[in-house]
């Protein structure tokens, strides 16, 4: 495993952190690790991620006018 140091950490941040870590009853280290690990799964497997996927695979077909096929079908 890797260490990481975080250097001039705002009061506030580090506050909120800490009460944070305190209310899961885990260490400091431990709700900092929680929230990166939170924070890259949402990176890797969040909505945005899986809509970019999603566009890319679609990018080069034609999917036709959607709106203008809905239209005709209720005219018919």
């Amino acid at each position: 495993m890797k260490a990481l140091t975080i250097r001039e950490v705002p009061d506030e941040i580090y506050a909120t952190l800490k009460a944070c870590a305190r209310d899961n009853r885990r260490s400091l280290q431990q709700q900092v690790l929680d929230v990166l690990a939170r924070e890259s799964h949402l990176v890797h497997f969040g909505c945005v991620s899986k809509a970019l996927r999603w566009r890319s695979r679609l990018k080069d077909r034609s999917l036709g006018n959607v709106v203008e096929d809905i239209r005709s079908s209720r005219r018919r």
